[in-house]
């Protein structure tokens, strides 16, 4: 997720704590809320994907099957 976007997620939650949003700047925050998690989500099953445990006879099995 480009930085750009995480910046403005920012600046949404501080408008909401500070004076509330508007009704498209809460649809606004709930799409790149929902980017955001999609984004980490993907990135953790790739680094899932890639982590192998080994046994004590050498042999590696992927960590998720």
């Amino acid at each position: 997720m480009e930085q750009k976007k995480i910046d403005r997620i920012n600046e949404l939650a501080r408008k909401q704590k500070s004076e509330g949003l508007t009704d498209e700047e809460k649809e606004e925050q709930f799409v790149l809320r929902r980017e955001y998690i999609d984004s980490f989500k993907a990135s953790l099953v790739n680094q899932l994907n890639s982590i192998y445990v080994v046994d004590e006879k050498g042999n590696k099995k992927k960590l998720v099957q």
